[in-house]
């Protein structure tokens, strides 16, 4: 393939550099801007070409060794390559480009970071191992540097021959307190697993015994189905989260921790919106400002954690999408409670649903804290919402993926 010498320009969402060869962009990993690379061309595409690097010639300061022997195989970290400060500066410029590509002025992206290392609870191991970039082979795995000590600990002491097989999801903190003090403070679940869980708000009977039904389970949510070996409950703020760890939830607790309060200050009255709730993570601190919690999510199985997280305030939840509760619930909604002092939306990567945006650009509500996983999506749904007349007041880079190009972020919108 053809070689080139070449200067990296900026870096680009997903974390390559880009740099151009008459006129036509390329895109090479583990590039630093301003670097001097003599570099290979790999794929040649209509519109762009990807590189690989065969040697750095000019390096950047910034450059670092990476810290993992399994850097460029394992398909986790991409920035390792990078001094640690340097990209955190990466990503909030990263972020702030894909914001004024929609024409929102972020001003001055704030932080939100911890430990780059030691920090990731949560894994998804394949047959006991990782899976390679862009392979499907497995990489056996007995550390990895960014997970928690207790996810190491499982590692270190589990022959990688007698792990699980299959899609394996592990979580692992010192902050579980469903497991007993002197166990080990991790939960692994195989996703093969043949094993028959309950149906929430039926008695099932396993091992020739009825099992115990989740209290207060609304009707609308009989049939969603769970395993007890797979619920984990942590110790966030002092408050108790339960949830599934097949489903989803952070990563990485010390970033969680100081997110948590960033999106309650200054939120306080009578009604509060929480829209993709998940297992009402941030639902458990707004019962604490407000009278009455209302919780939209899609996952009739999350909305049941929810529902135990929040026993005992004052909440209404709906297993429904954003965009059938906006056309058949909100109206109503308001109605019984008054109308919204503020919302906390949180969508997945695909961002909000055009029905969800468009009913909060026209909904009047003063405050909105806006998180989301993907930038692009966020730029564009904080866009529409400061054409409508939000102000962005904030926007703060949530560090939750220390040597990666994974970039969160959560807008802080007035009207």
């Amino acid at each position: 393939m053809e070689e080139a010498i070449i200067k990296a320009e900026k870096m680009v969402s997903g974390g390559d550099c880009i740099s151009k060869i008459d006129g036509k962009t390329v895109f090479v990993p583990y590039a630093l801007p301003g670097e001097r690379l003599r570099i290979q061309i790999e794929r040649e595409m209509r519109d762009y070409s990807t590189a690989r690097i065969v040697e750095v010639l000019e390096p950047s300061a910034n450059r670092a060794t990476p810290f993992c022997p399994l850097y460029t195989k394992c398909g986790g970290c991409n920035m390792q390559h990078i001094a640690t400060d340097f990209q955190t500066e990466l990503r909030s410029s990263i972020l702030k480009d894909a914001f004024a590509r929609e024409g929102v002025d972020a001003g001055d992206v704030q932080v939100v970071s911890a430990n780059p290392i030691g920090y990731r609870a949560r894994f998804q191991l394949h047959d006991g191992g990782l899976m390679e970039k862009r392979s499907n082979r497995i990489l056996s795995i007995q550390n990895c540097p960014c997970a928690t000590p207790e996810v190491n600990k499982y590692l270190a002491e589990m022959p990688f021959e007698q792990r699980p097989k299959g899609r394996v999801h592990v979580f692992g903190t010192e902050k579980i307190v469903s497991i007993p003090e002197g166990f080990d403070k991790i939960i692994v679940c195989n996703e093969d697993s043949k094993k028959d869980g309950r149906v929430i708000g039926k008695r099932t009977v396993r091992n020739g015994r009825p099992t115990k039904k989740i209290k207060k389970v609304q009707p609308r949510y009989e049939g969603a189905s769970v395993k007890e070996e797979n619920l984990c409950t942590v110790d966030i703020l002092g408050k108790k989260i339960t949830f599934d760890v097949q489903g989803f939830f952070q990563s990485n607790m010390q970033v969680l921790e100081k997110t948590i309060p960033l999106i309650t200050e200054g939120l306080g009255g009578k009604h509060v919106l929480d829209m993709y709730a998940g297992a009402g993570t941030f639902s458990v601190f707004l019962a604490d400002l407000f009278s009455k919690v209302t919780l939209v999510e899609h996952n009739k199985s999350a909305i049941v954690y929810a529902e135990q997280n929040l026993f005992g305030t004052s909440h209404e939840s709906f297993g429904l999408s954003g965009a059938v509760w906006v056309k058949y619930h909100a109206e109503s909604c308001i109605e019984r409670n008054g109308n919204f002092d503020a919302v906390v939306i949180d969508p997945p990567r695909s961002g909000m649903e055009k029905e969800v945006c468009s009913w909060l650009c026209s909904s009047g509500i003063r405050q909105i804290r806006s998180l989301s996983c993907d930038i692009a999506t966020h730029a564009r749904d904080v866009g529409r919402l400061v054409k409508s007349g939000y102000k962005l007041k904030s926007l703060y880079l949530l560090d939750f993926y220390p040597q990666t190009c994974n970039i969160e972020s959560l807008a802080l919108l007035e009207k």
